[in-house]
């Protein structure tokens, strides 16, 4: 499938895709938030949900599933909430996964004190 093909996708195709929904919840998934898998698919799922739980049985972002997909990531990101509605999938995101290896930032202020005070 050419760019422009993909640039100028079915507007009926997206809209079965999604079943007419046309938003999903933007606080649950951003661009780079990490979907997991959760359980296999099952017989009777939507093929685009199927193709999202094996792809993220290791750790995949949003944009990648998109880009694998060829489907825009709004589309994408309602196909998420489907799966996470149904306890299919978790996201994890960036932001706190970094956070937790972190040092706390308490700490780090008494040790600068101490420094300071050498």
């Amino acid at each position: 499938m050419t760019r422009r093909a993909i640039d100028q996708e079915d507007p009926d195709r997206l809209y079965t895709v999604t079943g007419g929904r046309t938003s999903a919840d933007e606080k649950t998934f951003d661009s780079v938030s990490l979907i997991v898998s959760e359980s296999a698919p099952t017989p009777g799922m939507q093929s685009e949900h199927i193709k999202i739980l094996r792809m993220a049985q290791r750790p995949t972002a949003v944009v990648e599933i998109s880009a694998e997909l060829r489907l825009p990531v709004s589309v994408v990101k309602i196909l998420l909430c489907d799966l996470l509605d149904t306890g299919r999938i978790t996201v994890r995101h960036p932001s706190i996964a970094a956070q937790a290896g972190r040092p706390d930032p308490e700490i780090l202020r008494q040790v600068l004190v101490a420094l300071h005070n050498l």
